[in-house]
């Protein structure tokens, strides 16, 4: 049996095609489209609508639901004035868990869906030194400052979750000169570093509240790092006495972060009692 040459191979194909009614170029289409590789459906993170706005769910993360448990006296009343009150302030030593328990109320808030997003802000405030210039746009600029609540968020939500719900925009994380114009609705809204805002910074946050907002200002007096009045006192004095304002004040024996630094900020906030020797020629 004689080889078909190319030519003839072609003309029995055009036939046949010919016959079932289609072109060569529409075979060529064909065969091309099978020839794509199929897209893998990301089956592991979908967008929901749940009631009245999208959630993000990370279905291989399991969430932290767990309680969040006080470990102090001082902690027990700043969740219930957290719980009971719109507005929070919260002043005391590093190290107290300020900043831990008001991150898990905002992400046990968001999955509670009592409130549409996180916003995390706070004064871009260096502590007596200059790194210079930040390279990347403002959120990668202003990645290093949200590092402690991302760490508790992603610790309450899981690692997953929080990235997804960053790229969705349902946690926004943005310095305090960027917050004027903005109004807080529906949003669980924390302002971290206070003792490092201005009078007229403060006045900017506050007149920001919205309604069904819930707004936590944290700080620490003893650790300012500018030379002007703090806001956060003149705040904490103008307004802690109003109706749904609470203020809760963290004291040295609050700190639960370790036994050897309770002792450092005593050992800051009392003078010296070891002089060093005086060293001779």
């Amino acid at each position: 049996m004689k080889a078909r040459t190319l030519s003839e191979s072609k003309a029995i194909k055009f036939a046949r095609l010919t016959k079932m009614g289609k072109t060569m170029t529409q075979h060529r289409c064909k065969r091309k489209d099978s020839k794509k590789p199929k897209r893998r459906s990301n089956s592991y993170l979908n967008v929901v609508e749940l009631d009245t706005f999208p959630m993000v769910q990370d279905f291989q993360v399991r969430h932290l639901i767990s309680p969040i448990e006080p470990r102090s006296q001082s902690q027990q009343d700043y969740l219930q004035s957290i719980d009971n009150n719109q507005l929070t302030f919260a002043t005391g030593p590093a190290g107290t868990g300020k900043t831990w328990v008001c991150a898990a109320k905002a992400a046990e808030a968001l999955l509670d869906k009592t409130v549409k997003k996180i916003v995390i802000t706070r004064p871009v405030v260096e502590a007596e030194e200059n790194m210079g210039f930040l390279p990347g746009c403002i959120e990668e600029k202003f990645a290093p400052y949200f590092t402690p609540f991302r760490e508790v968020l992603e610790e309450r939500l899981g690692a997953g979750h929080v990235k997804a719900l960053l790229k969705a925009g349902r946690i926004e994380m943005a310095p305090l000169a960027y917050m004027r114009g903005r109004s807080f609705k529906e949003c669980f809204v924390v302002l971290d570093e206070a003792q490092n805002t201005s009078e007229g910074q403060m006045k900017l946050f506050l007149t920001r509240i919205g309604e069904n907002s819930k707004i936590v200002i944290n700080g620490d007096i003893s650790q300012k790092d500018i030379k002007v009045a703090s806001g956060l006192t003149d705040a904490v004095n103008r307004f802690s006495h109003f109706a749904n304002i609470g203020y809760v004040h963290f004291e040295q024996q609050d700190i639960i972060r370790s036994g050897l630094v309770q002792k450092i900020v005593e050992g800051y906030e009392s003078p010296p009692h070891f002089k060093p020797p005086v060293m001779c020629a």
